[in-house]
């Protein structure tokens, strides 16, 4: 008989690696955007962006001054401080009170977290490692928004914490990257994967499937292409549709068909029988359960009741998540 392989999660390899339990500690603060927001590459965003919904942390983001590489000054980092403080100490009161964790990696979530002057990232990075119980820091960002001087100061720091770049691959076809106005190309990601890692750097590759005209094997290319890039670390996502996104005029309008919850279960399984067993995986699927969710609708399911389905559907293939 067939025996079941275990697949290979990022809380295990933190396990390994700490020899106790790690959470992520998720952050989004004010000032930090995203140049295919501020124009400096494309307007408006991916197609299927609304930042909060993917930020439980960044609340409402009323601050009118966004960063960008090329400024000097800072005129909110103090506010910002504040923010970080505020949030790591928040969540990790929780996560030490609900589950008894007591160390963590400060996760800096929101927007595009290497998208300001190396000093304000300096002042950021190194308040987060100085609260109690932080190991590292994991720092979500674009493959076009990622300096040398930044990779190499991040390599220094990764000489004392546990340090993880993570970008956003989404898909390895220009024409779709195109379609959902990424502003930069595919090459863009694999030549900032190699950099990040040459400096001994360890990177989070986050996938999605379902993107607008994309077939099944293409969404399996993208993973097939991401594993041979040599990424640590994988997030799959469906794409899932919110309200004020360019997404949702497509999807009113029947240009976009969103993905269905046993193509997803499909796709997903074949990718993860595909993936290498050294490379963990942080998650295997997302929603939203508020009402700025469109479609699909499954994607608005109980936390645990989709993860029923994915583990049913992956246990059915002899793999254990």
């Amino acid at each position: 008989m067939k025996r079941a392989r275990e697949i290979f999660t990022f809380g295990r390899y933190l396990r390994r690696r700490f020899g106790t339990k790690v959470a992520k500690v998720p952050l989004g603060l004010s000032g930090f955007t995203c140049p295919n927001i501020d124009g400096t590459v494309a307007r408006g965003g991916c197609t299927f962006c609304l930042n909060e919904s993917f930020s439980p942390n960044l609340g409402s983001n009323s601050e009118k001054f966004y960063l960008k590489l090329s400024d000097e000054e800072n005129p909110i980092l103090h506010r910002q401080l504040e923010e970080l403080d505020r949030q790591i100490e928040e969540t990790s009161s929780r996560f030490a009170a609900d589950y008894g964790i007591e160390n963590y990696l400060v996760y800096f979530q929101s927007f595009t977290n290497t998208y300001a002057p190396l000093s304000t990232l300096e002042r950021l990075y190194e308040r987060a490692l100085e609260h109690k119980g932080v190991l590292g820091l994991s720092i979500g960002t674009r493959s076009d928004c990622i300096s040398d001087e930044t990779i190499e100061y991040l390599a220094g720091l990764s000489e004392e914490y546990e340090i993880w770049v993570e970008f956003g691959i989404q898909s390895v076809f220009d024409e779709t990257l195109e379609k959902i106005n990424r502003g930069h190309d595919a090459a863009s990601v694999e030549d900032a994967i190699y950099r990040v890692k040459r400096a001994g750097l360890k990177v989070c590759g986050h996938l999605i499937f379902g993107l607008p005209g994309e077939s099944r094997d293409m969404m399996l290319e993208t993973a097939s292409k991401a594993y041979e890039w040599g990424i640590d670390s994988v997030k799959y996502h469906p794409l899932y549709v919110v309200k004020n996104t360019l997404l949702a005029n497509d999807l009113r309008r029947g240009h976009f068909k969103p993905i269905e919850l046993e193509e997803y279960l499909s796709v997903l399984t074949e990718a993860l029988k595909m993936k290498p067993q050294d490379i963990s995986v942080q998650r295997v699927s997302a929603g939203i359960d508020d009402d700025t969710l469109l479609a699909p609708e499954w994607c608005g399911m109980e936390k645990n009741r989709i993860m029923s389905l994915i583990r049913k559907r992956l246990s059915e293939n002899f793999l254990i998540y």
